[in-house]
């Protein structure tokens, strides 16, 4: 009787996680959404950062006011961020030749997830959604390597 009540509780538990958790394919959209987020910058591509962000995600970091040397709260919005994609390595001297670009899963829920992108210079902790089947980045908390650089 109680190997059968464990069995039971295992198919049921194994169950469970398969239907409510995310999928192999969720954990490799939601490393997309991150991968597209600096890839478009690498190789200049608004498309691709477009489609990584929600319309109306927000970017932040910490940033100290070179006059009054306080710090505050800089704020960036997914139009500035594909303007960015399309304008800022135009030249394509803005990052190494093979660029770091690691992304690593901190948490995933069913339809959100927790993601930190390393990169060369900085660290991005994304919030990422699953909106009508998409997950779409919807938060940015980011810093340079080197926190003086702010």
């Amino acid at each position: 009787m109680i190997i059968r009540f464990l069995f039971l509780s295992l198919v049921l538990l194994l169950t469970g996680s398969t239907i409510f958790g995310q999928t192999k394919q969720d954990s490799l959209e939601i490393k997309q959404a991150a991968l597209d987020y600096i890839e478009s910058q690498h190789k200049p591509n608004p498309l691709q950062m477009e489609r990584a962000l929600h319309p109306r995600m927000v970017k932040r970091t910490f940033w100290k006011d070179k006059a009054t040397g306080k710090d505050y709260v800089r704020e960036t919005t997914t139009e500035s961020m594909v303007l960015l994609a399309e304008s800022y390595n135009k030249n394509g001297d803005k990052f190494p030749s093979s660029p770091k670009k690691e992304v690593k899963m901190l948490d995933v829920s069913e339809r959100t997830a927790s993601v930190k992108l390393i990169a060369d210079e900085w660290i991005d902790y994304m919030h990422i959604v699953k909106l009508n089947g998409t997950w779409k980045i919807v938060n940015v908390l980011w810093q340079f390597n080197d926190t003086k650089q702010h």
